[in-house]
């Protein structure tokens, strides 16, 4: 038995980090709108991408390359040129979710390994088992918005291998589905790669606190010793009803540590850790917690429990500083 411990990496010494620290897999991004996480200064060039792969090679880790959002008619050279280059600079596969990509890959990289990604919002084993019989999808990556009972069942029902989120930020829209920010930037996070481009996102220290805007739009205002995050328009602070909170969604984060000896009974094959986007190290912590925990569930799953070191360093880099199960823990379904 064996679960792949898949980590994020927004540029080389991230990678570095997460391979030392006991990634299986590292995945990243290259500098352009084919990933959804292209915020300015984040992601690879060739040369650092290559140099990436080497590292990880020789430690005998893998690297993953996201080309996750959508190719547009007028530019979707764009995205095979990326999906070449992923290719040709020895990527262990591409996470994908469009289509039209997967069939460019099998027609001019037919060795490629294809996952796919979040982002083609599959949640059910007949959309899963559809991508692998048209396309030869290997792993697919599941939607935070199932129970775990509904996991168990898709597992049973594809030959594909499954890659479930542990650990990260989460997201009020269905990944693949997210419309909401591009109706204050005009801009959809599904193609453009961002939900908060930086050139929309503005900061102005005023006479109330530190307000964040978003193309204009007032997204959160923060007193003298308040920590501000960087800001999207799902987890602001909106004035409702003359009372101002997180109105469309609080800042948490996924954690699954309680679930890996059932995340290893059902057959799952990797465990993904969200953020590209976060500092180098934040990777290290996530990284190491998480290869001592799936480490010690893989030992005895009858005899495991979370320890509170890793609790508590978990705890500091969620956001908000709180956690949750997410959709996995609803006994209901």
């Amino acid at each position: 038995m064996s679960l792949e411990l898949v980590c994020p990496a927004g540029n080389l010494p991230a990678l570095k980090l997460a391979v030392d620290h006991g990634a299986d897999c590292v995945y990243i991004g290259f500098r352009d709108s084919t990933n959804a996480r292209a915020f300015p200064g984040l992601n690879f060039e060739r040369g650092s991408a290559e140099e990436g792969v080497r590292y990880a090679h020789a430690k005998g880790r893998k690297v993953l390359v996201a080309l996750n959002t959508f190719p547009q008619t007028a530019a979707c050279f764009e995205w095979q040129k990326s999906l070449d280059m992923a290719a040709d600079i020895g990527a262990d596969a591409v996470i994908l979710a469009d289509p039209g990509l997967m069939r460019y890959a099998n027609r001019v990289h037919p060795q490629l390994r294809l996952h796919l990604s979040v982002q083609g919002s599959a949640t059910n084993y007949e959309a899963i088992n559809f991508y692998h019989a048209h396309f030869g999808i290997q792993r697919a990556v599941l939607p935070r918005v199932l129970s775990l009972a509904q996991v168990e069942k898709l597992v049973a029902n594809t030959p594909v291998e499954i890659e479930l989120f542990g650990f990260g930020g989460l997201c009020v829209m269905v990944e693949g589905r997210c419309i909401l920010s591009s109706y204050a930037t005009g801009e959809s996070p599904n193609t453009a790669g961002v939900c908060s481009p930086a050139k929309a996102v503005r900061w102005e220290q005023t006479a109330t606190g530190l307000e964040s805007r978003l193309n204009g739009v007032l997204l959160d205002r923060y007193g003298p010793q308040e920590k501000a995050g960087y800001p999207t328009l799902c987890k602001g602070r909106f004035e409702v009803h003359d009372e101002t909170y997180y109105a469309l969604e609080e800042p948490t984060s996924l954690n699954t540590l309680e679930l890996l000896p059932e995340i290893l009974r059902m057959g799952i094959s990797a465990v993904k850790i969200e953020g590209r986007q976060r500092s180098p190290a934040y990777v290290e912590h996530v990284t190491r917690v998480w290869r001592a925990a799936i480490d010690a569930a893989l030992k005895n799953s009858d005899r495991y429990s979370v320890h509170p070191t890793w609790s508590a360093t978990l705890g500091n880099l969620s956001e908000g500083q709180q956690h949750t199960l997410g959709a996995y823990h609803r006994p209901w379904k």
